[in-house]
């Protein structure tokens, strides 16, 4: 392996693996915050996931195999989801009003409720896969009060599919000779760039959002600026029982005002 640390404790390899599980923990916090703690667009879960797959099958970096470090990982997503839900459920329409967190604007609130009405209650299992949608899905289900059990039974499907699945498929890429040579061979700079970028992408996108949206909040535009207008987000609750629209959305349909 080629190291690029001159002493131990800068090696990443070293760091990750005195670890142990907490280097699991991390991750699965990550995938837990992706809708748990509403900042999921900040953050590269699907990226995340595949990396976490691959060094597993390369690697022995979390200490636990492939089967464990899938399901940890969906059950960390799952549980974010339900948190999810449980903030718009008990928050209300008021929390798309929450303007000077820099976390939510109009637009990413009428993004998500588009995925609803085209897609229904499914919603909850594709979204995973669409950023920004994934991280408000839950809490425009929570505030449109959704049935619950209904949100749960798809976001549990959700979970595995995009937690357990996507982790799988990183481990199974880990089968092609080259890719796990490369891995194997500069798996500190592969983790250095994969940890540093993420973490510049990460502040990047935060200080971005919050500055447009104090902009736009200024400027009277893409921000929820009272009660009235926060309301005028909320789904009805029928659009959860919709048919998916898999053939396309003629715009008809609209949120309720």
């Amino acid at each position: 392996m080629h190291s690029i640390a001159l002493i131990p404790w800068l090696d990443p390899t070293a760091i990750i693996e005195a670890a142990g599980p907490w280097a699991l923990l991390v991750v699965c916090f990550i995938v837990f915050a992706e809708t748990g703690l509403l900042v999921g667009f900040l953050l590269p879960g699907d990226t995340l996931l595949i990396i976490s797959g691959l060094l597993t099958h390369t690697n022995e970096i979390f200490g636990v195999n492939i089967w464990v470090v899938s399901l940890l990982i969906a059950l960390a997503a799952f549980v974010g989801g339900e948190v999810g839900y449980l903030i718009g459920h008990k928050g209300g329409p008021a929390i798309f009003e929450r303007k000077e967190s820099g976390l939510f604007s109009r637009k990413n609130v009428e993004r998500t409720n588009a995925f609803f009405v085209r897609y229904g209650g499914l919603t909850i299992i594709l979204a995973r896969f669409v950023p920004i949608v994934r991280t408000f899905a839950p809490v425009a289900a929570g505030v449109g009060h959704m049935p619950w059990k209904r949100y749960s039974l798809y976001n549990f499907i959700g979970a595995m599919i995009w937690g357990f699945g996507l982790t799988m498929v990183g481990f199974l890429v880990g089968y092609i000779p080259w890719v796990a040579h490369i891995v194997t061979e500069y798996i500190d700079i592969i983790l250095l760039v994969a940890v540093g970028g993420t973490a510049l992408v990460t502040l990047w996108h935060y200080f971005s959002e919050r500055r447009k949206v104090r902009k736009e909040a200024a400027a009277g535009g893409d921000v929820v600026v009272d009660a009235a207008e926060a309301q005028e987000l909320v789904l009805d609750p029928e659009v959860f029982d919709r048919e998916p629209d898999l053939g396309g959305h003629d715009g008809e349909d609209r949120p309720r005002n």
